[in-house]
């Protein structure tokens, strides 16, 4: 029973990796960026909760509803000026842009804030709380609440890019940017929709993994990217769905591995993401479209 229960904390593990992910998913399938300041954005979606939090005094679990359309907005303009831009001279640029907008975050927190580790504060009974199946299998609450945000966000963006009108949008212009453009659609607009959801999301992630764990400047680039690019490329590039099944892979292994060494169990994830990236370049499941 101990590994069952084992595989079922890697399944919920794999919730908060594929919330880190859906958002790099999104921005590579509809506009093929790769964007490394990612996991440097869920840092920043981190500390404004944290700035939120203590400004307002709201509970931590409904500060997204300032942090999300925040951060949205920040996406949108990133991508209609600085992304866009780099777009316009080819994709190899966004990487370079991408990196210099990490590298740029990284310093900035560290010279306006400081280099110490946080955390978002909730309440103790649900940090560490959790229910019992059984006499061996335990469910921590957080981390089934944040795989549920995972399933529900996927979800909702599934409905989003299948039935509404801006999804539509967006799927044609991932599919044929100039046929889309022929019928009048203004693909830089659309591009900033996806960019603000995208960010929106890496905010969520953010605000996620303040509750789950400490985090710091430089945790987007030692940890958030590294999980969420490796749950997108296991899953498959731009495949929402496959990403969810990719993060869970992605802490299935990590755990299951601690119970025999804790130190191997980073490692044995990464070498995961290595094998399906020399193996399936594409991913496991699926192919680099938006298509669920």
């Amino acid at each position: 029973m101990a590994w069952v229960n084992a595989i079922i904390q890697g399944i919920l593990t794999g919730g908060l990796y594929a919330l880190f992910a859906c958002g790099l998913s999104l921005m590579f399938g509809v506009m093929k960026v790769v964007n490394l300041a990612h996991g440097d954005l869920a840092v920043i979606g981190a500390y404004v909760a944290l700035g939120v939090i203590t400004v307002t005094h709201i509970p931590t679990l409904w500060s997204f509803v300032i942090v999300v359309p925040l951060m949205a907005l920040l996406g949108y303009v990133l991508q209609r000026t600085l992304i866009q831009a780099a777009l316009d001279r080819g994709v190899l640029i966004t990487l370079l842009v991408t990196f210099g907008l990490s590298v740029v975050i990284e310093s900035g927190l560290l010279q306006f804030i400081n280099a110490d580790s946080h955390s978002l504060g909730v309440g103790e009974s649900i940090v560490t709380g959790s229910f019992s199946i059984g006499s061996q299998i335990q469910l921590p609450y957080l981390l089934l609440l944040i795989f549920v945000v995972a399933v529900v966000v996927l979800l909702g963006l599934q409905y989003f890019l299948s039935l509404s009108r801006y999804g539509r949008m967006i799927r044609a212009v991932a599919d044929d940017q100039e046929a889309a453009q022929l019928c009048g659609v203004d693909y830089r607009h659309v591009f900033g929709i996806a960019a603000a959801i995208a960010f929106g999301t890496v905010a969520l992630a953010g605000i996620a993994y303040g509750m789950y764990s400490q985090f710091s400047p430089t945790t987007g680039t030692d940890t958030i990217l590294l999980f969420a690019f490796a749950a997108v490329v296991i899953g498959g590039l731009g495949s929402l769905w496959g990403t969810l099944l990719g993060g869970m892979l992605l802490g299935i292994t990590q755990v299951v591995v601690s119970q025999v060494s804790v130190p191997y169990a980073i490692l044995a994830s990464q070498l995961l993401f290595l094998v399906v990236l020399a193996v399936r370049p594409q991913g496991l499941f699926g192919n680099p479209q938006i298509v669920g």
